[in-house]
């Protein structure tokens, strides 16, 4: 039986994950978009004027969109009257992105957050659908606090943290007790271009914002669980952090080192990242046919070469190799505005819908 199209707005829609989420969106099977909303500077604007020269992607608009009306953000009543599920992605203050969502939620729309506001808090799910869709029980007690019978909010984790958390994943049955990883992140992850950033030309910036405590605290909750209407993180292993930016265009690379309570072998690791496929036979739509990738070549992956691997959904590793000082030690990489930004807040839509509205 063919399933009911969910009205679908996105809320940010002129910044780079919004102009992403649009052309991830264009003729979805299950959401058809009817809600554009920005900032009060493009309310009333046709989309193709309000994004203007600011439009990053290498396919051009979708016809859909280019005549949409954008909303004003702020606008709760006319934006959540018109969606079902609202893809978010705005450039706000914390306090007041948190606001917002909340009161989406409280309309009685599912909000699918790319913020970092509302992470944090113990009744709000950091899903990656192949990792920890099982906190999706939390929303009850969410709802409850919210006082929705539908309203709540999924967000969806850092991007840096989707480059090397899925990989780890597989290991964690090992007794993973410490990780050491280093982030070499894209330009797109500014939401800025190589053509625009003369700074990061022949240079590394070896600071992120905020970027390093993210990568080193979500992962805990993620792999955290649920009880008394609280996502619990675990207390181990212990993450260190380094976040840098390099001058690629797109694709966080992640360097990793990894000790082990039990020391796996070669063989065991690669079984394991061979064999991991949770949501298989769910046909959703974005979901990668094949979520890990294991390249054999000793200069791989690249983003150049591997970040587009199954539609910029799957992740690939490389390099595995013994550590002197930890255990193991290889090198991950995901496409950041696929599966860590817009393309990571689909397949989370996708995972909900399938699981609430089967």
């Amino acid at each position: 039986m063919k399933r009911k199209q969910l009205r679908v707005g996105v809320v940010g829609a002129t910044g780079t994950v919004g102009q992403r989420l649009l052309t991830l969106l264009a003729g979805h099977p299950w959401f058809e978009v009817t809600v554009l909303a920005a900032s009060e500077a493009s309310a009333g604007k046709r989309y193709a004027d309000a994004v203007g020269t600011r439009w990053a992607m290498q396919e051009p608009i979708p016809p859909a969109f280019s005549d949409r009306e954008v909303l004003s953000a702020t606008d709760v009543s006319r934006v959540t009257e018109e969606a079902d599920l609202l893809f978010c992605a705005v450039s706000m203050p914390a306090d007041e992105t948190r606001a917002l969502e909340e009161a989406y939620a409280r309309a009685e729309v599912t909000v699918v957050s790319n913020n970092s506001a509302c992470r944090t808090l113990p009744d709000v799910p950091v899903l990656i659908p192949e990792v920890n869709g099982a906190h999706l029980e939390v929303l009850s007690a969410q709802r409850a606090r919210l006082g929705t019978k539908r309203g709540c909010i999924l967000c969806k984790p850092n991007c840096s943290v989707q480059s090397y958390l899925p990989a780890l994943t597989p290991l964690l049955p090992f007794g993973i007790t410490d990780v050491s990883v280093c982030t070499y992140q894209a330009v797109s992850g500014a939401g800025k271009r190589l053509s625009d950033w003369g700074e990061i030309a022949d240079n590394v910036i070896p600071y992120i914002a905020g970027e390093e405590e993210k990568s080193e605290r979500e992962p805990l909750k993620i792999w955290g669980w649920v009880e008394d209407g609280r996502i619990l993180p675990v207390w181990e292993p212990r993450i260190s952090a380094q976040c840098v930016r390099v001058g690629v265009s797109d694709g966080h690379t992640a360097c990793v080192n990894v000790k082990f309570r039990h020391r796996p072998t070669r063989e065991e690791i690669l079984s394991a990242w061979e064999s991991y496929a949770p949501i298989d036979g769910m046909a959703l739509p974005h979901a990668p046919k094949r979520f890990l990738t294991y390249l054999e070549e000793a200069d791989r992956p690249q983003p150049r070469l591997d970040r587009d691997r199954e539609g910029g959904m799957g992740i690939t590793v490389g390099r595995l190799r013994p550590d002197p000082v930890f255990d193991w030690k290889f090198v991950c990489l995901s496409h950041n505005t696929l599966r860590g930004a817009a393309g990571g807040a689909v397949l989370m839509a996708e995972y909900y819908t399938a699981k609430a509205f089967p």
